[in-house]
């Protein structure tokens, strides 16, 4: 476990390989505008430092790599699986600037997602939740199992001010790993993108738009010659299908299109007024304009 310093704050990161790759939160080494650092300061355990250069950030995952200017590091054994439910999950990090803090709690949850928000437009999908305490600085940093394998890495908690007690999340390792390999690969990871912009239907938007319901994902806007242009969906359309989910929110439409791959064909149900349509999409990636 390291602690990463940047012009914004501190951070955690975990080593990836020995030659000084290390993993963390992108939003970690971003700043304010999501615009990656050119350049962070790693805090090792042994109390030296080293300057780090940031490869590459995934804001879709929130993952990021960085390269340490060091070598010979013993680098953290990561778990292929998903922890079960009820299993023993220890927090490292760095929280408030206290670096090697430890705090242990148990894998609470599978499959959370968070909905979209400002610091993450695109929403978080398919997180592990954990009782664990989870405090700023944590982000980025391992969450371990009994047999010392990294589970995955922190990621957000609800603060006490929301009424949470005890309510974390976390980065799966599957997820890590592979948008890490696809950074130190090609620079970036590629995901599906079904290329509109939705929003969700509050009461309120469904009564001035006259919509004949409150589920579903509204869209406001399609990609010009984007996948969704080219099926047929329009302004104004109301996902409520997608591959034969129900989808009740835009969570629920990210969440399964974050579970294709660009270039799978997915059939979409939608609302155009009073009429149920359907379509056939191929879906792009984010990598592409």
């Amino acid at each position: 476990m390291v602690t990463i310093q940047t012009s914004g704050g501190i951070g955690s990161g975990v080593v990836y390989r020995s030659d000084g790759t290390i993993v963390t939160d992108a939003h970690v080494v971003e700043d304010e505008q999501k615009k990656p650092f050119k350049s962070v300061r790693i805090h090792f355990a042994d109390g030296s430092q080293a300057p780090a250069t940031v490869v590459g950030v995934d804001d879709p995952t929130d993952v990021a790599v960085v390269k340490a200017d060091r070598g010979n590091l013993p680098a953290a054994k990561f778990s292929t699986t998903l922890p079960e439910v009820g299993q023993l999950a220890v927090v490292l990090g760095s929280p408030l600037g206290l670096e090697q803090t430890v705090t242990a709690g148990i894998v609470s949850a599978l499959h959370r997602n968070m909905p979209p928000s400002e610091g993450s437009p695109q929403g978080l999908i398919d997180l592990i939740q954990t009782d664990a305490p989870i405090s700023p600085g944590n982000s980025g940093g391992a969450v371990v199992n009994s047999n010392s394998e990294v589970i995955g890495l922190s990621e957000a908690y609800l603060p006490p001010s929301s009424g949470a007690v005890s309510i974390g999340f976390v980065t799966p390792a599957a997820t890590v790993i592979d948008v890490a390999d696809q950074i130190l690969k090609s620079g970036v990871a590629a995901h599906a993108v079904l290329g509109i912009i939705p929003t969700d239907i509050s009461p309120e938007v469904a009564s001035r738009f006259g919509l004949p319901t409150t589920s579903g994902a509204l869209v406001i806007e399609v990609a010009r010659e984007g996948p969704a242009a080219k099926a047929g969906l329009q302004p104004g359309d109301i996902i409520t299908q997608f591959d034969g989910q129900k989808i009740a929110s835009v969570t629920d439409l990210l969440a399964a299109i974050r579970k294709k791959e660009p270039g799978q064909q997915s059939d979409v149900g939608f609302q155009r007024g009073q009429d149920t349509k359907s379509t056939k999409v191929t879906l792009g990636s984010t990598t592409k304009g």
